[in-house]
C-alpha cells in the first residue's frame, strides 16, 4: 500500500498530508473511513485526551463532503466546556454540523445563555457568531432579550456582534423588531465603523420588515447624513481606507438605508440632496471601491425625490460607468439606465453613442444589455439614425439575439415609421437578414401594411420577387413574397416601375420561382401553401400559361401533405366546375383593416373572424351569390333579386346560411369533455375530466372542490395503478382547497397503457381543515371519454 498505516493519532497536519497525497478517490476514502473510526473511538472514550483536535479533523472530514454528523454531540459537550480552546472548536463546529432543523441544536441554548453572560468577550463573541449563525426561532425567542441587553453594553466589539445578531432575530421573528428599535438608533451615536455598520443594517432590517418604522427613523437622516460627510471628507485612515476611500462598504450601507428612509418623503430627500450631489462630485471612480459607493449613489438618487440637476448628474456618472474596461460596471450601468429611460429620456439620449458603442461588446450580456437599451432609445427624431446601427447589429449578432432584435426593430419602425415606403424596407431587410428567427404575427403584419399601401403595390411586388429568387431559405420572406405575387403578379409583369430599376420579368420566371418554392426541402408546409395559391392566383392575372398553372395544381391533388392536397383539390374543382367563378373568386383582396380581429398563427383557440373594410364594394349579382353558396355545399338557398338590387335577406335563410358555413369550418364551438364525481363526502368534492385519449393511453384532470365552511390546506392527491400502467402526475395547481366553492385544485394526470390492460385507478386524498388531518381513498374503473370536435 502505498500510503501506509495512518495512526489513529496522528495530528490535524499530518491527516491533511496524507489525505492530499492520495492518488486516487478510493485512498482518499479508505484514509477518510479509518480516520472517521478512530474518532468515533475517541469520542466514546469518556474522558479523552486531545478532543479539540479529533473534533478539527472532523469538520475538515466534512469540508471535503463527506459524513460527519456523528460528531455533533461532541459538539454540544465540549460548547459546555470550561476550557476555551474547547469551547471554540465547538462553538465552530455548531455552526458547520448543527443547523435550526436538528433537535441537538436546542441542546445548546443554555450554553449560549450561559456564555452571553460570560466575563471574557471572546466567549461572548463566539456564542453571538454561533446564534446568528444558526439560531432557530426557538432560540431566538429566547435569546432575544439577552442580545438587546448586549447591544446596550460599553464593549464595542460586543455591541457590533449583538446588532448583527439582532439582524438574524429580526429577520427569523419580525414581530420581535421592536425590541431592538429603541437600542440601534442610539447605535448611531458609536464612533467605531463596525458598531455603525451593524446599526445600520438592522435598522435597514427593521424598515424593511416593518413601513411602520419609516417615520421614527427618519427622523435619524440629519445624523446619518453627519456620518456619511464625516467618511467623505476624512483623511487618509489606514484602518478603513480601501482604494484611497474611507470605509466603502459603511458607504454602500448607509446609501442603501437613505434609499429607503428617502424614498416617497419630501422632507427626508430634500435633507440629503446636497450630501448625495457632494459624494457624486468628490468619490474617485478610477477604483472599484469608488464605483461602487457611486453606482450607490446613483440608485438612491433615482429612487427619492431628488432634484432633476441631482438625476442628470447621476444619469452623467452611468455614461461615465459605460467607458469603464470593466464589463461588470458596463453592464449594471447599462441595467440602471434601462431602468430610467422613462422618466429621464433626454439625459440618457446624450450617451446614445456610447450605448450603441457597446452593441460591439464581446460579452453576450453586454450586448443583450446595450441592444434592449438602444431600441428604448428610439424615438422618432432619431429613428433613421438608430435603424441603420440595429440593422448592422442584426447581421452580425449572435443567434440568441436575433429574435429579440428583430421584434423591436419592427416595434419601433411601427412607431415612428417615416414613410411607407421605409418601413416595408426595413421590414423586408430584417426578413432577409433574419427571416427565419421573427415571430409569427411578422407576416400578416407584413401583409397588412403592404394592402395599405396601394401606391407601392409595384415596387414592393418587385423587391419581394428579387428577393426570392435570391434565397428561399427564409420562411417569413418566402411566404410574403408568394403572397404579394399572387396578389400584384400582374403589376410585376410590367416592365415601367418609377421606385426600382426595372428588370424584365415574364411569366414562365415567375412561375418557376414559385414552383422551386414548392418543390425545395427547405420550404415550409406553410410556405408551400402560400406557394400554391399564389399560382392560382396567377391565373386570373395572366394569360399564356393558364394550362401549366392548371397542370400544376392537379399534380398537388395527390400530395402527401393533407393541407395543400386539400387546396389542390378546391383548386381543380374551380377549373373544372366553376370556371365561370374563378375570375370572381381569385380576384384581389381588400384593403385589410388593421383593428380586424385576426388569429395569430398556432393559436389553437378557435377559428378567429377577420373582418375586411373595401373601400369600393361592388354589388354581386344573386347569380354568382348562389353560385358561390353551392359551391360550399348550400344548392336549396333562394335569393331574391330586384332591379339588380340586393334586398334584406330574411332571417331564416341568413340562419342557414351561418349554420352551413359553420359546418363547413367543423363547428367553431367546442364540445366540453365529458366531467364525472367520482367522490363527494365531507364537504370535499372530487370531479373526473378526459381531455385526451390515444391508443395506448389517456389524460384526465382531476378538480377538487369544497362546500364547506372553512379552507382544506395542504391538499395532495396520490394515485396508484396497476404495474402494467405508467403513471405521470403534473404539478397541482395549488395545495389550498378555498371554502364554499370560491376556487378548485386541479391537477392533470398522464396514464400510458401500452398493453391496453384494463385502466384501475386508485386515488388518496388527504388534506388538514380547522387542525384536524382527513384522509379518504376512492377506486375509479371506468374513465370518460374525452370531447369530440
Amino acid at each position: 500500500m502505498a500510503l501506509g498505516y495512518m495512526s489513529s493519532s496522528v495530528c490535524l497536519q499530518e491527516m491533511i498530508r496524507v489525505i492530499r497525497s492520495a492518488r486516487t478517490q478510493g485512498e482518499e476514502r479508505g484514509v477518510i473511513q479509518r480516520e472517521c473510526a478512530a474518532i468515533r473511538a475517541h469520542f466514546r472514550q469518556a474522558d479523552s485526551g486531545g478532543r479539540s483536535q479529533n473534533l478539527a479533523k472532523l469538520l475538515y472530514v466534512h469540508m471535503l463532503g463527506y459524513p460527519a454528523h456523528f460528531g455533533q454531540m461532541e459538539c454540544v459537550r465540549m460548547i459546555a466546556s470550561p476550557r476555551y480552546s474547547e469551547k471554540r472548536i465547538g462553538y465552530l463546529g455548531a455552526m458547520m454540523l448543527l443547523d435550526e432543523k436538528q433537535d441537538a441544536s436546542l441542546l445548546i441554548t443554555n450554553s449560549i445563555k450561559n456564555d452571553l453572560s460570560h466575563s471574557s468577550q471572546h466567549v461572548q463573541s463566539l456564542a453571538l457568531c454561533t446564534l446568528a449563525c444558526m439560531g432557530s426561532a426557538e432560540m431566538c425567542r429566547d435569546l432575544a432579550p439577552e442580545i438587546e441587553r448586549l447591544l446596550k453594553a460599553s464593549n464595542s466589539y460586543i455591541k457590533k456582534k449583538a446588532a448583527l445578531c439582532a439582524v438574524h432575530i429580526v429577520r427569523k421573528i419580525p414581530e420581535l423588531g421592536e425590541l431592538f428599535t429603541p437600542s440601534a438608533h442610539s447605535l448611531l451615536s458609536e464612533k467605531n465603523h463596525g458598531v455603525l455598520h451593524g446599526a445600520v443594517v438592522l435598522i435597514t432590517e427593521l424598515c424593511e420588515g416593518n413601513p411602520d418604522n419609516l417615520g421614527q427613523f427618519r427622523k435619524a437622516v440629519p445624523e446619518l447624513v453627519q456620518i456619511m460627510k464625516g467618511l467623505v471628507t476624512s483623511g487618509y485612515s489606514p484602518e478603513h481606507n480601501v482604494a484611497g476611500i474611507s470605509d466603502p462598504f459603511l458607504q454602500v450601507r448607509i446609501l442603501r438605508l437613505l434609499r429607503i428612509l428617502g424614498r416617497n418623503n419630501d422632507a427626508a430627500s430634500d435633507a440629503m440632496n446636497d450630501l448625495l450631489a457632494q459624494v457624486a462630485t468628490n468619490t474617485d471612480s478610477s477604483k472599484t471601491a469608488g464605483s461602487a459607493v457611486l453606482y450607490e449613489t446613483v440608485l438612491t438618487i433615482m429612487d427619492i425625490k431628488s432634484e432633476s440637476g441631482l438625476r442628470v448628474l447621476a444619469v452623467n456618472i452611468l455614461g461615465r460607468f459605460l467607458l469603464n474596461n470593466d464589463r461588470n460596471i458596463r453592464y449594471i450601468s447599462m441595467t440602471s439606465l434601462q431602468k430610467i429611460v422613462q422618466t429621464d429620456h433626454t439625459a440618457v439620449q446624450r450617451h446614445r453613442g456610447t450605448i450603441v458603442d457597446c452593441l460591439k461588446d464581446q460579452d453576450a450580456s453586454v450586448k443583450r444589455r446595450a441592444l434592449e437599451l438602444s431600441l428604448a432609445l428610439v424615438s422618432a427624431a432619431n429613428i433613421r439614425t438608430m435603424m441603420k446601427e440595429l440593422l448592422l447589429f442584426l447581421s452580425t449578432c449572435p443567434p440568441e439575439l436575433r429574435s429579440h432584435a428583430a421584434s423591436g426593430i419592427f416595434n419601433a419602425a411601427e412607431r415612428y415609421a417615416p414613410s411607407q415606403r421605409w418601413h416595408i424596407d426595413t421590414i423586408l431587410h430584417v426578413l432577409i437578414t433574419a427571416g427565419g428567427d421573427v415571430r409569427d404575427e411578422t407576416v400578416p403584419n407584413l401583409i397588412q401594411l403592404i394592402s395599405v399601401a396601394s401606391q407601392l403595390h409595384c415596387y414592393t411586388v418587385h423587391k419581394l420577387y428579387r428577393a426570392l429568387i435570391t434565397d428561399i431559405s427564409q420562411q417569413s420572406l418566402v411566404q410574403v413574397a408568394c403572397w404579394c405575387i399572387g396578389e400584384y403578379g400582374d403589376l410585376l409583369l410590367k416592365v415601367e416601375c418609377d421606385d426600382i430599376e426595372p428588370i424584365q420579368v415574364t411569366e414562365d420566371d415567375v412561375l418557376d420561382a414559385l414552383e422551386t418554392v414548392l418543390q425545395s426541402h427547405m420550404s415550409s408546409p406553410a410556405s408551400r401553401g402560400f406557394a400554391l395559391t399564389a399560382i392560382m392566383k396567377l391565373s386570373t392575372r395572366i394569360t399564356n400559361n393558364v394550362d401549366r398553372i392548371r397542370s400544376v395544381v392537379s399534380i398537388y391533388g395527390s400530395c402527401i401533405d393533407v393541407e395543400l392536397q386539400q387546396r389542390a383539390v378546391e383548386y381543380n374543382a374551380l377549373f373544372k366546375k366553376y370556371d365561370h367563378m374563378r375570375a370572381a373568386v381569385l380576384e384581389r383582396m381588400p384593403v385589410i383593416d388593421k383593428n380586424s380581429p385576426v388569429q395569430a398563427n398556432g393559436d389553437p383557440s378557435g377559428v378567429a373572424t377577420k373582418e375586411l373594410k373595401v373601400s369600393n364594394p361592388v354589388q354581386e349579382p344573386a347569380s354568382q351569390v348562389c353560385n358561390l353558396l353551392d359551391l360550399l355545399g348550400e344548392t336549396n338557398t333562394a335569393l331574391q333579386n330586384s332591379q339588380n338590387q340586393a334586398k334584406p335577406v330574411p332571417n331564416s335563410v341568413n340562419s342557414s346560411v351561418q349554420e352551413n358555413l359553420l359546418d363547413l369550418l367543423g363547428g367553431l364551438e367546442p364540445i366540453p369533455a365529458p366531467t364525472v364525481t367520482v367522490f363527494e363526502k365531507g364537504g370535499l368534492t372530487l370531479k373526473l375530466q378526459s381531455e385526451k385519449q390515444t391508443e395506448t393511453g389517456i389524460t384526465v384532470t382531476f378538480t377538487a372542490s369544497n362546500s364547506t365552511h372553512s379552507d382544506f390546506t395542504n391538499f395532495t392527491l396520490q394515485a396508484a395503478v396497476p404495474k402494467t400502467v405508467q403513471l405521470q402526475m403534473k404539478a397541482p395547481s395549488g395545495d389550498v382547497v378555498p371554502a364554499q366553492g370560491r376556487g378548485t385544485v386541479t391537477q392533470t394526470v398522464v396514464l400510458s397503457n401500452p398493453n391496453k390492460a384494463n385502466l384501475k385507478m386508485r386515488v388518496r386524498m388527504s388534506y388538514s381543515t380547522q387542525g384536524t388531518l382527513c384522509q379518504d381513498m376512492v377506486q375509479i374503473d371506468t374513465f370518460p371519454s374525452p370531447a369530440c370536435n
